[in-house]
């Protein structure tokens, strides 16, 4: 799943070219990727486009009328063209869930690879008209996620830390990725209960934050969005990286896997060597 890093140089990616742009055309080719009516499709054409941003893991291409706010989830992204293909993308038989061409010809489809179909679209007037984008958290980048702030969303409540990080109420932006990457970094479990902290690893949890996400940023920065997942990957310390050794100690990366994801970790550097328990892994040794 596109996070933070990926989807800001996206998003940077796209302003870039767009800019001083105004929408030629938009096709909608997976009708279920739209959850909106209203505005339609047909009201971005003609539009100038103002700017491309970032809100959490959502894009937002901004027009001066509408706005089209796009959500990659697990298997969605985006494809540049510098010259949008002229046959009409088939329903059913493309990965394309919608395409929007520019007055140069330029344009990009929003794509979505397998059969869980999860990317989302909405056209509004206003960000905030998207309930998910209205209930995002602090953005961790932004000078508003200090230490204290920090402090006080660990502490609302008890729950396990690698959650919290990936709660978008809370932190906007991280995935399941790089909360992998960052409680690495941070030497910590991610199993470690959030009101456990003291005041050193909290304040240990909040730099690395900042220093592992404008890590990948930078090593995102400029690149072409065809080579961005492919650089993501490259960045990885534990997360993708089962049965490997860890880059700082040499243990083996594990894994403990749920029903719908799985997490890595080393468990010298995180966890005083202790394996930590995978469910799934025990119901099949029993």
């Amino acid at each position: 799943m596109p996070e933070l890093p990926e989807v800001e140089a996206l998003a940077r990616f796209l302003a870039e070219r767009t800019a001083g742009r105004t929408v030629a055309d938009v096709t909608v080719v997976a009708v279920s990727a739209l959850k909106t009516f209203s505005p339609a499709p047909a009201d971005l054409v003609g539009r100038p486009v103002l700017d491309v941003r970032r809100h959490g893991k959502w894009l937002d291409l901004a027009t001066d009328g509408p706005h089209l706010i796009a959500h990659l989830s697990l298997a969605g992204w985006v494809r540049w063209y510098d010259a949008v293909p002229t046959t009409t993308p088939r329903p059913g038989r493309s990965p394309i869930a919608l395409r929007l061409r520019l007055d140069d010809g330029s344009g990009f489809d929003l794509t979505e690879a397998g059969t869980r179909k999860r990317l989302a679209v909405h056209l509004v007037d206003d960000p905030a008209q998207v309930p998910l984008v209205a209930s995002l958290g602090v953005d961790p980048l932004s000078p508003e996620l200090t230490v204290e702030r920090l402090a006080a969303l660990l502490s609302a409540r008890s729950q396990q830390v690698k959650g919290l990080l990936r709660d978008q109420r809370a932190i906007a932006g991280i995935g399941n990725a790089y909360s992998d990457e960052i409680l690495h970094a941070a030497r910590m479990s991610p199993f470690a209960l959030t009101t456990s902290l003291d005041a050193a690893a909290v304040a240990r949890l909040h730099e690395v934050v900042r220093t592992v996400l404008t890590d990948a940023l930078a090593a995102a920065a400029g690149r072409p969005a065809a080579e961005l997942k492919d650089a993501k990957r490259r960045g990885m310390q534990v997360h993708g990286r089962t049965g490997l050794p860890c880059p700082v100690c040499g243990d083996t990366v594990r894994e403990v896997s749920f029903a719908d994801r799985s997490l890595q970790y080393c468990a010298t550097c995180q966890t005083g060597g202790r394996p930590l328990a995978d469910r799934r892994l025990s119901r099949l040794l029993r």
